[in-house]
């Protein structure tokens, strides 16, 4: 029983050891330590009421611009 402990204890080292050598600090230009900002999460969309809509689509999508004749 001790052997499957260990294992199970080693596998979870293991995996989140991993996770930490892939994390990078924020650094800045000059390379000091900084604060990492967390990306933003888009806000739904809403009407001028206050209520959701469906939201618009982005200026870059990847639709073929068509030129002009």
């Amino acid at each position: 029983m001790s052997f499957r402990r260990l294992s199970v204890a080693a596998l979870a080292v293991m995996a989140l050891g991993a996770q930490m050598a892939h994390a990078k600090p924020c650094r800045d230009d000059k390379g000091k330590f900084t604060k990492c900002e967390a990306p933003q999460k888009p806000k739904p969309c809403r009407d001028a009421k206050g209520k959701f809509t469906k939201c618009p689509a982005p200026a870059s999508s990847t639709a073929p611009a068509t030129a002009p004749k």
